[in-house]
Formats: structure tokens, C-alpha cells, sequence
């Protein structure tokens, strides 16, 4: 299926889309062509299209230009990837601490199609001043808890933490990211990024 139809289905009508996805087969490198960088260019552009033409005032200093456009978007992009890779691995190591199976190609799945909230909430930045709008991104967390059932088998009362779980150390993976690439960013250029507080998508 296409991307875009994926993205579409799973936000509208998530639970028989989730049916869908349990007939098919997947691995993290397939995913990862087909679906995740088409879907993680989205925020990435919005990005350096937003901070590029648009900016937004930092408390001290003010942030945009072509510059920082092209620093938010690769920021962006390279941080969807780094959360994708580490989310599979967490969502595949946690599984039988909730009695569940480890399936690198069911967490890929559920990494990925759950994260498109996220990737779709990317396109606030094209005018940063209401990117915190994004935090809508948060209904990935309840796509991933409606995808448990179709693509784990697990006892129902281990989904809601097994989700709570997941969710939190993907968010840390994701700040973790920013940090060290903000980090990268001071060390080449010189000029500071108040990552953590503009979540990129």
C-alpha cells in the first residue's frame, strides 16, 4: 500500500487498519524505505520550509534563516530515523517482560505505523510560532495501544503498561537524540539550540 494511504487509514480507522497490517509481512529495512523516510521528509521539510522563511524569537536570540532551516530539517530527520531503530529494539526487548514474543518484524510495525501521528503533526513547523500544536503527536501513543492486540499476543491487562513502557523510553531515546545533536550542532558552528524546547517531530 502507499504511504500516504497507510498514513490516512491508520489515523481515520485505526483498529481495521491495524487488522490489515497483521496479514502482512515486514522487516525494519523494509519499513524503512517504503514508509518511514517518506513519512519522516514530512516534519524534516516542513522544518526548513518553517525556520527557513518563517523563524521563530528564542529568549535571547532569534531562530531562523536558511541556516537553521537546513539544521531543524536535518535535525528532524536524522532524529525520526535514530527513534526508529531504537524503538524497535525497546518495544522488541520489553515484549516478554509482558508476556509476549519478541518479533523484530511485528515491533517495526508497531514502531513505525504508530509513529505517524508524529510525522503527520509535522506540518505545525511549517510556521514554527504554533508548532507546539505538534503535541497532537500524542495520539501515536494510543495507535500503538490499538496495534497491540492485532500484532502481539499478550494478556490484555499487560497492554496498557507494556504501552506506558514503551512509550516513555522512546521519549527519552527522542530527547536524548535532540541533545546530542544539538551538542554536534554548537561544536561545528558555535551557536547554541534550545532543542528541548522545540521538539521537531
Amino acid at each position: 500500500m502507499h504511504f500516504i494511504g497507510r498514513a490516512k487509514n491508520i489515523l481515520l480507522s485505526p483498529a481495521s487498519e491495524w487488522r490489515i497490517i497483521a496479514s502482512e509481512t515486514a522487516t525494519p529495512r523494509s519499513l524503512l524505505v517504503s514508509y518511514v523516510i517518506p513519512m519522516a521528509l514530512i516534519p524534516a521539510l516542513a522544518c526548513f520550509i518553517g525556520y527557513s522563511l518563517v523563524g521563530i524569537d528564542a529568549i535571547a536570540y532569534r531562530i531562523g534563516g536558511i541556516s537553521w532551516g537546513l539544521f531543524m530539517g536535518a535535525d528532524s530527520l536524522v532524529s525520526s530515523l535514530i527513534v526508529y531503530f531504537s524503538g524497535i529494539c525497546i518495544v522488541n526487548a520489553l515484549a516478554p517482560a509482558f508476556h509476549t514474543s519478541s518479533d523484530l518484524g511485528r515491533s517495526s510495525q508497531l514502531v513505525a505505523y504508530s509513529y505517524t501521528a508524529v510525522w503527520v503533526s509535522g506540518i505545525f513547523y511549517l510556521y514554527p510560532p504554533i508548532a507546539k500544536l505538534a503535541v497532537i503527536s500524542l495520539f501515536g501513543v494510543y495507535l500503538f495501544y490499538l496495534g497491540l492486540p492485532a500484532l502481539k499476543s499478550m494478556p490484555d491487562d499487560q497492554r496498557v503498561p507494556y504501552t506506558i513502557a514503551s512509550a516513555i523510553l522512546m521519549i527519552i531515546v527522542r530527547f536524548a537524540a535532540e541533545l546530542l545533536i544539538s551538542n554536534l550542532f554548537y561544536v561545528i558552528t558555535g551557536q547554541s539550540f534550545p532543542s528541548l524546547w522545540y521538539f521537531t517531530g
